[in-house]
């Protein structure tokens, strides 16, 4: 039987420590047979999921884009963007068996020793783009989140081969590779609806001049109700390509203040919009708040891509968008900054955007 919380740790510091600064991260609490939830990981009443709250009734829409030259397509991807800022693509020719080896490179980086995920904490770690780290930015939470995660921060090839855990290393780089066919077509089909014609040079850096990968590990939880596997909030990219596994628990912000769940659908990528699309679209396409639970029976793992603009950029509405006189919601912000604004508090909504407003 394993060791109960009360028999390994003294106080809340030796849990900090234990969980942060030594390496084993929630999964290593959660592995420990807890029989309770340590205080620090209690949510407020406000930030729990209730299930008065939720609708079952209603979905994100799930877009077929095997055949990119039919125009419903364009349409369905774009009125998603606008309605929801989330939708769900089938036939998008990223293989299955690339999704599939993800997925299991990810459980293979968590089944790591703590010694050697340790190596990839901020202060230990060979590079401030490789990040192995739990809950969101722990300095600035009031209640931590559930969550592990190793993030990885794309600059090249070599980089990502030098310094990457070789676990998972492969099979990353070739989802990311996969994917990003299907990130410039649903770019263009977007662009286009905002009379933005061509992405050349300058856009592309504007929309995808950087590119950022979490591995996300969600362990089972002994009290999920009390906690939350991520916080409201909005992503910061131009779009979020999402890969989840078969154990569901995304929510995203429905209408009437519900929220409304993003079930798993075998072979299926979830597409969302980020701030900065929703800035540079002067708020046509939405940038959505969405969370995640936290899961009594099963360890649940996700595999976001953010495609983001480059961090030395300025990002505002796009001339094109404002052309007919629309005026502009949004100033032109420095998008590091953006970013920097958005990590320095704890998950909170929708507020970050507000940095940008006029």
């Amino acid at each position: 039987m394993a060791p109960t919380l009360a028999v390994s740790f003294n106080d809340s510091s030796e849990i900090t420590d234990f969980v942060l600064k030594k390496g084993n991260g929630v999964k290593g609490l959660s592995e420990m047979g807890l029989d309770s939830l340590p205080e620090q990981y209690i949510q407020p009443l406000e930030e729990r999921m209730c299930d008065t709250k939720t609708m079952s009734q209603e979905s994100v829409p799930l877009i077929d884009i095997s055949k990119w030259d039919d125009p419903g397509v364009a349409e369905a991807i774009c009125e998603a963007a606008e309605k929801w800022g989330f939708f769900q693509i089938i036939n998008h020719g990223v293989p299955i068996e690339v999704l599939e080896n993800v997925k299991e490179a990810t459980h293979l980086f968590f089944g790591l020793s703590a010694e050697e995920k340790r190596k990839y904490l901020k202060e230990l770690s060979p590079s401030n783009n490789v990040r192995f780290g739990t809950s969101f930015s722990p300095e600035a939470e009031k209640a931590l989140e559930w969550k592990d995660y190793l993030s990885l921060f794309y600059v090249s090839e070599d980089e990502a081969s030098a310094l990457w855990p070789s676990v998972c290393r492969d099979q990353v780089l070739e989802y990311m590779k996969r994917s990003e066919i299907v990130v410039r077509k649903l770019l263009d089909v977007l662009m286009k609806n905002l009379n933005v014609t061509e992405i050349d040079e300058t856009k592309e850096s504007l929309l995808m001049g950087s590119k950022r990968i979490n591995l996300n590990y969600y362990p089972i939880c002994p009290n999920p109700e009390l906690t939350v596997g991520v916080g409201r909030h909005s992503d910061v990219s131009t779009l979020t390509v999402l890969l989840q596994d078969d154990i569901g628990g995304l929510y995203v912000r429905g209408n009437n203040d519900s929220w409304v769940h993003v079930p798993p659908v075998n072979g299926s990528i979830v597409i969302n919009v980020g701030d900065a699309l929703q800035i540079m679209s002067n708020g046509r396409y939405k940038s959505i708040e969405h969370r995640v639970i936290a899961n009594g029976s099963n360890n649940r793992i996700s595999v976001p891509i953010f495609i983001n603009p480059a961090p030395s950029e300025k990002i505002s509405p796009f001339p094109e968008v404002l052309a007919s006189g629309e005026k502009a919601v949004y100033k032109e912000v420095l998008y590091s900054d953006y970013v920097r604004h958005f990590f320095q508090k704890a998950h909170d909504g929708k507020t970050t955007i507000e940095f940008a407003k006029i």
